[in-house]
This record gives C-alpha cells, structure tokens and sequence, in this order.
C-alpha cells in the first residue's frame, strides 16, 4: 500500500480486495443509500484489521455521490443533509458542549483550500454565547472555527497552533475539514469522507505532519475530507485502462492480448507505473480544471451540513440567513 497514495478507507479496503482478501478481520462494512448518494460505513474494530487496512482503529463513513460536480442544487443540499445525519450519528453533542472547526490546507492553492473556504462560511456562536447568552435561542450550541494555515506560511506546526488553542479554548470537539488524495480518478471530487479517528495535516498531498487526534489533543476529533487530486501514477493507470478498454470495444476477432493486459492486477500496474515515473514525476499530483468552482461549490455543501448538525435549531430552508 505504501506506493498507492489514498487518504479513503474505502479504498484501503478495495486494496486489500485486490489482493485477495475480500473478508478483512477486525474490519466491518455497511452499505447505505441510493443511486444518488451511496454511503458505506467501514469500521475497523480491531488491531489485526488496522494493521491490514494501514489505517487506525474506528469509524470511516464514505459518501460517494457522482453527480456532485454537476452544481444541481437540490442535490448539494441532500448531501448536506445526508453529511449532517452522519455526523450526529457519529458523535453525541451535549447543548452546552464547545465545538472547534478547524480549516486545514494553504488558501493560495486551490486543491487544498478546501478546509479555508469551509470555515469562511461556518456559523460562529461562541463569542455570543459568553458575552450575550440571552440573545442566543435555544439549540445554538458555542462554535468557533479556526483556518492556521500551513507551515510554509506561518512557520509553525499547524498541529502546535490547533493544540495551543485546544488548550485555551477547552472544547468538547474538534472537527477537522482537509483535502484528501484519492486513488482513482472518478472518486476526486464526488466523494466525502468522515472519520473519528482524527488526520495527518497535509496527508492528501503527501506532506505528512503530525497527526490530529484524541490521543495528541486531548479532545474527540472528527475529520471531514474530500479527495481533490490524485497522483500522477493513479492517472496514468486510470488511462491505460480506458485506452485497453477502447482497444476492446474496438478490435473485431481476437482481443486476447488486451483482456490479458487488463486483468493485469491493479496494484501491480500501480507500482510498475511508479518505477517508470520516478523519480522525476513521483511527486506530481492532478486536479481536474473545473477545481475553483468545486470547492466553492463542496464548501457549501460541508459548511451547512456542519451548521445543521450543530445547531439544532438551525434548519437547511434558513441557514444561509445566518451566514451571507
């Protein structure tokens, strides 16, 4: 696994499928949903799963809508809604708890500014709920939010900052929102995937730094991520397929010689295409073009699934009131 590049739980799991091993212990999976939006709850309950799965022990719910990049806004809010139920789900919120909403990624490039552009667009309330608590109606919990930026731009641990916070603030819960790495090209920008067990800031970009969990902040973290790009071995992968495919589809009588190229397996592909590459485009990493307006638009969709979940008495028909 160490040379396919992916922040999915769901595809650490068709990973080892590939390999063979289609029931994995310790490591439980549901699938939810409809044709619009198909969720699938992957639950590593044991320490032998964890070590298969190279991912930690707890819950990763994905949801995987295709039609996301299509702006239909009817959908972008039954994703929000859909995104909200999971999160309450997830985790047991008190009415009085204080929730932190951190924003990992560098807002100067666009595939990581995800978690920047979620927190723009999050409704605020600690600040009311300490110095005017009578104004604030019942079933708005104290929210506040947080974009560090990266250590290129600060120089400072992004984790050192979130922690330096966490210990002033003293929340009941962290929510991180980051950009993710996925390992096939048609995940990028249609799925989301929430995890208990906290991230590494950077991980979608293989910039590894150190994690965001209970165990290192003391307090539950939720992770909300959403692949961006892929590496620039999973795209040439993606491509010969599609090209034996159509060699397939295309080639009267004997089609022998592509089936056998095609039912090379997966990963073998994947590493071979990465010794080709590297060293000189190991590291390259792919966005489709339309990337702006899909995080304007994926940051809608997260920012009111977190201000429906949060606030109780904030509903999907009003919560744009509050923000724009």
């Amino acid at each position: 696994m160490a040379s396919i590049r992916t922040d999915l739980a769901l595809e650490a799991k068709e990973i080892q499928e590939g390999k063979g091993k289609k029931d994995i212990p310790g490591v439980a999976v549901e699938v939810d949903g409809d044709e619009d939006i198909k969720i699938t709850r992957v639950r590593i309950e044991e320490e032998v799963g964890a070590k298969i799965m190279g991912k930690p022990k707890g819950n990763y719910i994905t949801l995987e809508v295709s039609r996301l990049k299509e702006n239909d806004i009817d959908l972008m809010e039954d994703v929000s809604r859909a995104l909200a139920k999971e999160l309450i789900t997830l985790v047991k919120i008190k009415d009085n708890s204080i929730i932190l909403v951190v924003g990992l990624g560098n807002w100067n490039i666009t595939p990581d500014a995800l978690g920047p552009k979620v927190i723009e667009k999050i409704l605020v309330t600690r600040h009311m709920t300490e110095f005017l608590p009578e104004q604030i109606d019942e079933g708005v919990r104290a929210v506040c939010a947080l974009s560090p930026g990266v250590l290129g731009i600060t120089g400072i641990e992004t984790s050192e900052i979130i922690l330096g916070v966490v210990n002033r603030v003293n929340p009941d819960l962290v929510i991180v929102i980051d950009a993710l790495a996925s390992r096939k090209l048609e995940r990028v920008n249609t799925t989301i995937q929430i995890a208990d067990t906290g991230i590494n800031p950077g991980s979608g970009v293989g910039n590894n730094r150190k994690e965001l969990s209970e165990e290192s902040l003391g307090v539950p973290v939720i992770a909300i991520g959403v692949p961006t790009v892929v590496d620039a071995a999973t795209m040439a992968n993606d491509t010969i397929d599609l090209v034996i495919d159509n060699l397939i589809n295309g080639t009267k009588g004997e089609t022998k010689f592509y089936e056998m190229l095609k039912n090379i397996n997966r990963e073998e592909k994947m590493e071979l295409i990465s010794e080709v590459l590297s060293p000189r485009l190991k590291d390259l990493m792919v966005t489709p073009k339309e990337i702006d307006e899909f995080i304007e638009d994926i940051s809608d969709v997260i920012a009111d699934g977190l201000n429906i979940s949060l606030h109780p008495s904030i509903h999907m028909d009003d919560v744009h009131r509050f923000i724009n």
